[in-house]
């Protein structure tokens, strides 16, 4: 199996590192100095996927010039929501498939489904409150990180009807940790995931590229998730 791939920040070398003992093939890299027209190569024929792990900024441009090609795509640059309309219709016109998570740890979407639960009956409940605090290396630009915007919107659609206070550290090296707690005048409930090494993310990024493999349409992690 043969990939792309975009991006080769701290994500991007990790995916490089791994992809063989996910029976890929890394087929070309898109850095900074080959720039995104690389993805216009004739030589590189034979990819089956993309990976992103960009910039923000650079999402939708990568993901019309891999729609160009027919790819499908794994995308897990975070902080791009603001153009995800138009790229859904990209992909959606192209007719290639999508699969796209702020976090492609299978921990992490797990935690995500116990603390969509967690909030649905705490939801229900006026004197609970709740948070969610998150924690990452220093080098980490966005805050809060794409993982907690994931689930503050997961806690919403669950049925949590008040504010969430979110607050961010950034320092040292932490690969990531994200906490949610609940709390009422009498008890609080507090869940945590926290991930000891980055190099999941890059585990999950390959396995979705081999689920996505010849699939159309626009995808998350819990469709992966739904097959395990």
């Amino acid at each position: 199996m043969s990939l792309i791939l975009i991006g080769h920040g701290r994500m991007g070398r990790l995916v490089e590192q791994y992809a063989v003992a996910h029976d890929w093939t890394i087929a070309g890299i898109v850095t900074a100095e080959t720039g995104p027209e690389l993805l216009e190569s004739d030589d590189l024929n034979d990819v089956e996927v993309a990976i992103d792990f960009s910039v923000a900024s650079a999402v939708k441009n990568n993901l019309a010039r891999v729609a160009e090609r027919g790819w499908n795509i794994v995308i897990g640059t975070t902080g791009w929501q603001k153009d995800e309309a138009e790229c859904r219709e990209i992909a959606e016109q192209a007719g290639i498939g999508v699969i796209a998570s702020a976090n492609f740890s299978i921990g992490m979407n797990v935690f995500r489904r116990i603390v969509e639960d967690a909030a649905r009956r705490f939801g229900a409940m006026p004197d609970v409150g709740a948070w969610i605090h998150e924690k990452h290396h220093r080098m980490k630009k966005d805050a809060p990180s794409g993982t907690a915007l994931m689930l503050e919107d997961a806690m919403g659609q669950a049925g949590y009807p008040r504010p969430i206070d979110m607050s961010s550290v950034r320092a040292g090296s932490i690969p990531g940790t994200h906490e949610v707690g609940f709390d009422a005048a009498t008890e609080t409930v507090t869940l945590t995931h926290t991930a000891r090494d980055r190099a999941v993310f890059a585990h999950g990024a390959l396995e979705a590229a081999r689920w996505i493999k010849g699939r159309r349409g626009w995808f998350t992690v819990d469709d992966m998730i739904d097959e395990l």
